[in-house]
């Protein structure tokens, strides 16, 4: 049995529960376990729960809890936006990001298969640290008026910041319906939705140390959308099916805490990856969107010649928990359509892998952390040695 304590450095794809939030949890399980349709004080409690969820998810990103339509997660999040939108839409042009996350990009592609209603899909160019290229941008919009625009605020695995109002702006013109997937961003960075100038935008609990299971598409006040889920009527029409009290309302207190603690929190995990990375470059490591505005926890390296399976299978043996590639995605793992896009040489993708820190995370960690990495790329390294000399 392994009994090393892991340091856990994989933030961006999920996180520990926070104590408070599982404590406001809690009594939504067994004591107050009624359902919010019910009309007996049970049921009265579990609404008023919601109500108040809600409303703490609004405050957060600056809208009404009217906006707020809680989901079961950022995938069903996202798809409500592209299929609900599609729905009251003629088939044209849908515009995404080549960098977006799978749940973005899958339903999208199967929108240009739907024989009934056949879209046209248009993916925006990203410059070579990951960045939308808005002269693209204005390309795409020009050649073939878009009747959907989705692009991420901040990439799950670069972390670079995406200039998602510029690019609302000029979609706008085009009387496109604009949305951003603001999972990664939300809870790392200020995130205000009127702002971003966007009729749509994702949040996800697990990201800012809420529990799995709810999510939130911020809608327009204007905004009509066709069910993706029928049933009772629940969320405005939008979403049916009971709702999962115990989690809604531990989204609710995450977005509460999170606004309470982000300017310091942002500040310290900055800190923490500045030394990281000076760290890894002292190593030679190839740090992908350096010079861009990025999520101040997010770092996505490289070090030549060390697969990045096999720096994670090793690190993890060691004691640290980190991501190879896109751990969203489990149909190509290790295999990153980001830096594809980036034009990342091949051979340097496949020696990708991602830290992202959090709350819990020190520099003690981060000292650790690099001892263990130069320990196991110069055993890697021999090994390497002796199999060209055999061979």
């Amino acid at each position: 049995m392994n009994n090393i304590k892991k340091i856990y450095f994989d933030h961006n794809a999920t996180t520990r529960v926070d104590d408070e939030v599982l404590d406001a949890m809690m009594p939504y399980f067994q004591s107050d376990f009624g359902n919010p349709s019910s009309g007996h004080n049970l049921g009265v409690t579990g609404r008023q729960a919601i109500n108040q969820a809600r409303k703490q998810v609004a405050d957060s990103v600056n809208v009404l809890p009217s906006q707020v339509i809680f989901t079961s997660g950022g995938s069903e999040a996202n798809n409500l936006f592209i299929q609900g939108a599609a729905g009251y839409l003629k088939n044209t042009r849908i515009i995404v990001s080549a960098i977006e996350h799978p749940c973005i990009l899958r339903p999208a592609k199967e929108m240009m298969q739907n024989i009934n209603n056949k879209w046209d899909l248009r993916q925006l160019m990203v410059d070579k640290s990951g960045y939308i290229m808005m002269n693209d941008v204005d390309k795409a919009l020009t050649e073939f008026p878009p009747g959907i625009v989705s692009v991420m605020l901040a990439n799950n695995e670069t972390g670079v910041i995406q200039e998602v109002a510029a690019i609302a702006e000029r979609s706008r013109k085009f009387n496109a319906l604009v949305h951003t997937d603001a999972i990664q961003a939300f809870g790392k960075i200020p995130v205000n939705f009127p702002s971003l100038n966007v009729h749509a935008m994702t949040l996800s609990s697990h990201k800012i140390y809420g529990p799995k299971g709810a999510a939130a598409l911020i809608i327009d006040k204007e905004l009509i959308l066709k069910p993706q889920i029928y049933g009772g009527g629940h969320e405005n029409g939008l979403r049916s099916g009971t709702e999962n009290v115990p989690a809604i309302v531990g989204f609710g207190k995450a977005c509460e805490l999170s606004q309470l603690r982000i300017n310091k929190s942002s500040a310290q995990i900055k800190k923490l990856r500045i030394h990281l990375e000076k760290k890894l470059i002292e190593m030679g490591a190839i740090i992908f969107g350096i010079h861009m505005n990025r999520l101040p926890n997010t770092c996505y390296f490289a070090l030549r010649n060390i697969e990045g399976e096999t720096l994670v299978t090793n690190l993890e043996k060691a004691g640290f928990a980190i991501a190879s590639g896109a751990a969203c995605s489990s149909a190509t793992p290790g295999k990153s359509h980001v830096l594809d896009a980036m034009g990342v040489e091949p051979a340097l993708a496949r020696c990708a892998v991602r830290i992202s820190l959090g709350n819990s995370n020190t520099f003690e960690q981060i000292n650790n952390f690099i001892v263990a990495l130069n320990t196991i790329v110069k055993k890697l390294n021999r090994i390497s040695s002796i199999m060209t000399e055999e061979e």
